[in-house]
């Protein structure tokens, strides 16, 4: 478990250290902004390795059983989280309306993996990217860096759906086994 919690502690670390604006600012001008990009990422990136690897390892402590149809609710839950990972890259209605797809997705995914899983490491990875997701919206609300589409096409949003739900079936029938080590749909 110590993996995990020092994974997780690095991983949000990292992202937590750019909501101080003028701290982030004051270390791209030291260092250069692909140098700190660069940096960023390979924090970043060995908090989740460290959270992946500490997951993993972690023992499965149970702290409560979750009822069979909360499984039926993840996967209704899930349905618009690739969607919205989509949208947040193109600038269609979902993005203008939603302000911040890849935190609603990420809260998203998030708690609806907290109904299905209720072991201890389980409690503590999706908790605390909901939790994080959360301090981080409200970060982005008071700092007015929330998503901006001037015009937002229609076209847009019908590739971010498609695209999003094919992600979502190939996850549902093929790649959660390789992901999680858990399959979604028994072949």
């Amino acid at each position: 478990m110590t993996l995990l919690v020092a994974g997780l502690a690095i991983f949000f670390a990292a992202h937590s250290f750019t909501m101080f604006r003028g701290a982030r600012a004051q270390l791209v001008e030291r260092l250069g902004v692909l140098p700190y990009r660069g940096l960023f990422s390979l924090v970043s990136l060995a908090g989740f390795v460290l959270v992946v690897m500490g997951y993993g390892d972690a023992p499965r402590i149970p702290v409560w059983a979750p009822p069979p149809f909360m499984r039926h609710l993840t996967m209704l839950f899930m349905l618009p989280v690739f969607v919205l990972l989509v949208s947040a890259y193109l600038p269609g209605h979902i993005k203008a309306r939603v302000k911040n797809p890849m935190l609603m997705a990420l809260k998203t995914w998030a708690l609806a993996h907290l109904l299905v899983n209720g072991d201890l490491a389980s409690m503590l990875l999706f908790g605390a990217f909901l939790a994080w997701g959360v301090v981080d919206l409200v970060a982005v609300k008071r700092s007015g860096r929330s998503s901006v589409v001037a015009e937002p096409l229609v076209a847009y949003d019908v590739v971010a759906v498609v695209i999003g739900l094919g992600i979502y079936a190939l996850i549902v029938t093929r790649l959660h086994v390789y992901i999680a080590g858990v399959p979604i749909v028994a072949s």
